[in-house]
């Protein structure tokens, strides 16, 4: 006669087979303490975005230099400028748009911009959800691993199934679903189980079956 936790048994070890079947079989370069084995990022720079902290400086005339937030809009206002989006660009770039503008102002003005708070453009962020310690968006760092990203997030929650888990990634404006493996990487120190993370990667980490 067949019991119930036989039934149970045998319903389970079925959908374990079904999600294995239907998984994706992409893999992901595994990660390395010199440098990024994904090419998308070897000439990442970082982008500005709504929270960061800028210092602007223009050589000369300090009355228009100083601190800005930038708004939840992209934007800052600063002493001759109004409404200068700034999210999205590099530092770089923003400092030769403040330049351009003060330019009808200010004769061949010399400006430099430096990010002092990061937060970065929202597609940038890696945004972790499920379970999590602190499931949460990560500004985007560059060269950083899943084993960075764990980090940031406080590590697996009390009822995860790290090696459940789901990276999604946007590769070529296609999205695509990547097998990770965080319980062999946090709890068995797998170090072959840490992989490189891009900019607006998500990370879905589901709740284990008891």
């Amino acid at each position: 006669m067949i019991t119930k936790r036989l039934v149970q048994l045998l319903v389970i070890t079925t959908m374990v087979g079904w999600i294995a079947a239907c998984s994706s079989t992409n893999t992901l370069p595994q990660a390395t303490a010199h440098q990024s084995l994904t090419t998308s990022i070897d000439d990442y720079d970082y982008l500005i975005g709504p929270g960061d902290n800028l210092t602007i400086f223009v050589w000369r005339n300090p009355e228009v230099s100083g601190s800005f937030i930038v708004r939840p809009d992209g934007k800052i206002t600063t002493s001759l400028v109004e409404d200068l989006a700034v999210s999205g660009k590099t530092p770089s770039q923003l400092a030769r748009d403040i330049e351009q503008a003060l330019g009808k102002y200010i004769r061949d003005p010399i400006v430099t911009v430096s990010v002092t708070q990061f937060s970065g453009p929202f597609s940038e962020q890696v945004r972790v959800v499920g379970q999590a310690v602190s499931p949460s968006a990560v500004s985007y760092r560059e060269n950083m691993t899943l084993l960075d990203l764990m980090i940031a997030v406080g590590g697996l929650g009390e009822f995860a199934n790290g090696d459940g888990a789901k990276l999604i990634r946007v590769v070529n404006g296609e999205q695509r679903e990547y097998n990770v493996y965080l319980d062999r990487l946090i709890k068995d120190g797998d170090i072959s189980a840490n992989v490189d993370i891009l900019p607006g990667d998500i990370l879905i980490i589901p709740e284990a079956w008891f």
